[in-house]
């Protein structure tokens, strides 16, 4: 019962790594021994990070951008050639875009389709051999996709492709969980409610008081919030989980 939630020894690939919940969950991850690598678009936002999460445990870094199937196999060579074997893969990568309906335009839900739902799709068939190396019976190799609220309920922000494209994460997971279940790997959603983020600073500054209010604990998330849950799915205490899409909302989707 000690070790039910260590992580000590796994190797975890983090998508969207450097900045808000991604590295939240990987900081989580680092300073509970695990080997961590973080992947952003943007190499200095990757030197950062590893310089910022290397005073807790390894991290190593690999820029790659997810927007296309080739970025998702580029990612998945490079930590290759690094590691035989994948015990965690997060998928948090994510973009967002804000528009009146009159004005949405195309290109948005290109991009944030792009990288919000086939980026997991493209980098988990990608890096099925390294999950492969590492999954059994007893140890199932995990994935973690990052979902939102926005994917539960409809939103009062106009983010038509955002919000919908969180839905479609969470059932892109259970689709993938039942099928990679026999693989002895498990695949469940966080929804992440409000916590601060690059994406979610505007918000908060214009509406935070009204978003505290909202929510039933009275608070936004904070960083040990988003960790204990990805150490939760990452560790034995979460092998016996799949095809969940997991709150971590203070409440909030209890109200909607």
């Amino acid at each position: 019962m000690k070790d039910l939630f260590s992580v000590a020894g796994k190797t975890v690939l983090i998508t969207g790594g450097t900045r808000g919940i991604g590295l939240m969950i990987a900081r989580g991850f680092v300073e509970h021994g695990a080997d961590v690598t973080i992947a952003s678009r943007s190499k200095d936002a990757c030197n950062e990070a590893v310089a910022e999460l290397s005073q807790y445990g390894i991290c190593k870094a690999i820029p790659a951008d997810l927007g296309t199937e080739d970025g998702c196999k580029a990612l998945a060579t490079a930590f290759a050639a690094t590691s035989k074997k994948l015990d965690v893969l997060v998928n948090n990568a994510g973009a967002n875009w804000g528009a009146p309906i009159e004005e949405y335009p195309d290109s948005a839900w290109d991009k944030v389709m792009a990288l919000n739902v086939k980026a997991i799709f493209h980098l988990t068939r990608t890096c099925l051999p390294l999950l492969y190396e590492s999954a059994s019976a007893d140890a199932p190799a995990r994935i973690i996709n990052v979902g939102s609220i926005d994917g539960l309920h409809a939103p009062d922000l106009e983010t038509y492709a955002y919000s919908s494209s969180k839905a479609a994460v969470h059932h892109l997971t259970r689709t993938l969980a039942k099928r990679l279940a026999r693989e002895h790997i498990t695949v469940n959603a966080i929804a992440p409610g409000p916590f601060p983020s690059k994406m979610m600073k505007a918000t908060l500054e214009d509406f935070g008081e009204a978003i505290v209010s909202a929510v039933p604990l009275r608070r936004i998330g904070e960083p040990e919030d988003m960790a204990g849950v990805a150490l939760y799915l990452g560790s034995r205490a979460g092998a016996y989980v799949t095809g969940a899409i997991i709150p971590v909302d203070g409440g909030m989707s209890t109200t909607l």
